[in-house]
């Protein structure tokens, strides 16, 4: 499934957004990622550039209902809340239940043990109560804030991972793409990043029309365009290589280590890309890749519906991309970050769905992440009285505290002021 399909257990304002996403973004793309803002320093440049991570950032877009990815079993509450949609406990009879992750509290799905190993391997950290500070229940706002790092401002026109590229030196002088967004329009995420491009398919990027001709137009393109005024001129020349660099990898021929499986799916096939240009060692330091498919308003199922499929989906890439890449003695530096706009409320609506809420779960994998655990802060029981609004989870864990971390610690950056506008971050121990 696309990242922007529409989703038809989602929202109307859900379905438009996605569509408002596909015409706007993709029109608007290459000339946002063309250039950095004017307003941004230049001095940090000389920060040095091969000792950061790579960064993979999975957008969750809809608002994933964090207690059915991660089942917090140990609380009798989630059970009173949820007669017919709650995973079952780790100890009750049948198949369909949780896998318990501790001794008393939280565990996974069973469409989400595709995380498990990674999780085993203490490189996959779950962080539930996380999300947005600003209470907002449109997926246009949360996305939208998420993305540029600061609620309620409509002057920012740049993301906070577009603020990281634009503020740091290239992990490779010669590299023809830094970033890329796995889709079909560019994510607010990366605006004002350089040599960033939407691709929703690195694999089967080229020139439409005949295959005969193609050489001779992208030959074409490439000197009618270099006599073009910025940003326009960059932008296609940055376009024109891309084509160039990417038909050479054979991203459709790669081939996965340690027996790493991805599903056929658009997801799947995006992770796999993802892996596939990292270990081609060609310059790229952020992908974004996007996985729709959580407004579950009405039957939500998340033991064997539509939400079950899309966990297997989610769990089952991430999975492989960790088994393809991270598992072992790799020396790939690679940090992934998985979140959505918002969770879903603790109790099921009438449509045996839920509808929109507040804190969700984040997810953090990489060889320098702490993980291997379930992390909470001021965590309390599922009863009402403790709810946000009387029917949510609290936020808790502030989503920038959690990215502002990983910003400063795995990719080197020290600008938190400029990515993260107006947040005096607090670390969570996040990061090793």
């Amino acid at each position: 499934m696309s990242d922007l399909e529409d989703e038809a257990c989602g929202c109307q304002e859900y379905n438009v957004l996605s569509r408002r996403q596909f015409v706007m973004n993709t029109a608007g793309a290459a000339v946002l990622g063309a250039v950095a803002p004017s307003w941004l320093p230049r001095v940090v440049l000389a920060q040095t550039a091969g000792t950061r991570d790579i960064i993979v950032h999975v957008f969750m877009r809809g608002g994933a209902d964090g207690l059915s990815l991660c089942v917090p079993w140990g609380d009798a509450n989630y059970y009173s809340s949820r007669s017919t949609i709650a995973i079952p406990r780790p100890d009750a009879t049948g198949t369909l239940k949780a896998t318990a992750l501790d001794a008393n509290m939280w565990g996974f799905a069973p469409a989400m043990l595709g995380l498990l190993p990674a999780y085993q391997a203490n490189q996959l950290l779950v962080i539930q109560g996380a999300g947005l500070s600003y209470n907002s229940r449109s997926h246009f706002d949360a996305q939208r804030y998420i993305e540029v790092g600061k609620a309620a401002d409509p002057s920012i026109s740049t993301g906070w991972l577009g603020r990281h590229l634009a503020t740091v030196p290239p992990l490779s002088a010669a590299a023809t793409l830094r970033a890329l967004s796995i889709s079909q329009g560019m994510p607010n995420l990366l605006e004002g990043a350089p040599k960033t491009l939407p691709i929703p398919d690195p694999a089967n990027y080229v020139l439409s029309g005949s295959s005969t001709t193609r050489a001779s137009r992208q030959s074409w393109l490439t000197g009618d365009y270099s006599l073009a005024d910025e940003p326009v001129r960059s932008a296609a020349l940055d376009a024109a290589a891309t084509l160039t660099l990417l038909a050479s990898l054979n991203i459709g021929g790669y081939a996965p280590s340690n027996g790493a499986a991805y599903p056929n799916s658009g997801f799947g096939r995006g992770m796999r890309s993802a892996a596939a240009l990292i270990k081609a060692n060609v310059g790229v330091e952020a992908i974004e890749v996007d996985i729709g498919g959580w407004d579950t308003h009405q039957t939500q199922n998340p033991l064997n519906g539509g939400m079950a499929t899309s966990m297997a989906d989610f769990s089952n890439s991430i999975g492989a991309f960790w088994a393809d890449v991270l598992q072992g003695n790799g020396t790939y530096n690679v940090t992934l970050v998985a979140m959505s706009e918002f969770g879903r409320n603790v109790r099921e609506n009438g449509s045996a769905g839920t509808d929109h809420g507040r804190g969700s779960c984040m997810f953090v994998m990489g060889k320098q992440i702490a993980g291997g655990r379930v992390y909470t802060r001021n965590w309390l029981p599922l009863a009402i009285e403790n709810l946000q609004d009387r029917q949510d989870v609290r936020v808790t864990v502030d989503h920038r505290d959690v990215l502002a971390e990983i910003v400063q610690n795995r990719l080197n950056n020290p600008n938190l002021d400029l990515i993260f506008p107006a947040y005096t971050p607090t670390f969570q121990g996040v990061t090793r």
